[in-house]
């Protein structure tokens, strides 16, 4: 029996038409007041009718200029971004969400290529990869790609842009989303989740200069960001956690009895350093513990697999 996303991307994909009619456009607001009426007006003049405001408790007027310019507006459970989202994902009734920040960076005109990926490939996330990366900052730059290169080796596929503010996602494959991020990391979090059960698509898309002050704080949010992506390889990708952590303290271990056993075979007795030999030892056996842990992850994800195929086939 084919699942319900199969039956939707049938029903979207005939005659190569999307209906913009079947994505919410859910945007996550503070305080955004300068940009938040552009970003309405641009949607509409796109076509998009569903557009959802998250206000995460703005002091200024923000909620008035959206509903003015008539977009829904509710408030988020919680505070943070990631609850903002997460609080639009339990209030959709369209088969696609679109997220994208409320600040004027993106172009709505991007959504249609992101809707026609997810519809084409059958794609359960569809990330929007900033291309004009002259109008993110320096700082912001480098620590993307670091988390970039991070999060593709943990989950052992290439994502270039994980922290992107705009995201398509299919509600059928992220309403069982555990999402535990309360900041800005919470798009690592899902693309990691979605990643690991699922299949994730990049296109480029403009990106332009925001209006207002920046929310991100720079280091405390990268800090988070790295974090959250080991978190989420530790829960769904462990097999190449501790397959790296394997060989990283295997390498050494046998590197350090290697040199100790020439220092012995060169100088003699005299020369064997008991210390290092011990060090060398514990690291190598820490190393074949991982390892262990490795396998036995392998085995049960192997087992997961096949449950959650046989769930889907009935």
């Amino acid at each position: 029996m084919r699942n319900s996303s199969d039956s939707i991307a049938e029903g979207l994909s005939s005659n190569d038409h999307v209906r913009k009619d079947d994505v919410t456009v859910i945007i996550p607001t503070l305080n955004e007041e300068k940009s938040i009426g552009e970003v309405i007006k641009e949607l509409k003049s796109c076509g998009y009718r569903n557009i959802l405001v998250i206000n995460g408790y703005s002091e200024d007027r923000t909620v008035e200029i959206a509903r003015n310019c008539g977009a829904e507006v509710i408030y988020q459970v919680g505070h943070g971004k990631a609850a903002a989202i997460k609080t639009g994902l339990e209030r959709i009734k369209t088969p696609f969400a679109l997220i994208m920040d409320g600040d004027g960076t993106y172009d709505p005109r991007d959504i249609e290529r992101l809707l026609k990926t997810a519809v084409r490939e059958r794609c359960d996330e569809v990330i929007g990869y900033r291309k004009d990366r002259e109008n993110i900052p320096l700082l912001h730059r480098l620590g993307n790609r670091i988390i970039s290169t991070l999060l593709s080796l943990l989950l052992g596929r290439r994502i270039k842009d994980p922290c992107s503010g705009m995201y398509l996602l299919r509600r059928d494959a992220v309403k069982d989303l555990e999402v535990t991020a309360t900041g800005f990391d919470v798009e690592v979090e899902v693309a990691s989740q979605v990643a690991c059960f699922g299949r994730v698509a990049e296109i480029p898309i403009s990106y332009r200069k925001r209006t207002g002050e920046s929310k991100l704080k720079t280091w405390r949010t990268g800090f988070r960001i790295l974090l959250t992506a080991v978190k989420v390889a530790w829960l769904y990708n462990p097999v190449l956690l501790f397959s790296s952590i394997a060989s990283l303290f295997g390498l050494i271990g046998i590197i350090i009895l290697l040199w100790q056993l020439y220092t012995r075979y060169l100088y003699g007795a005299e020369a064997w350093s008991w210390g290092w030999a011990w060090l060398g030892l514990v690291f190598l056996i820490v190393g074949v513990q991982a390892f262990t842990v490795a396998i036995i992850s392998l085995l049960l994800r192997r087992m997961e697999r096949r449950i959650i195929n046989l769930h889907r086939r009935r």
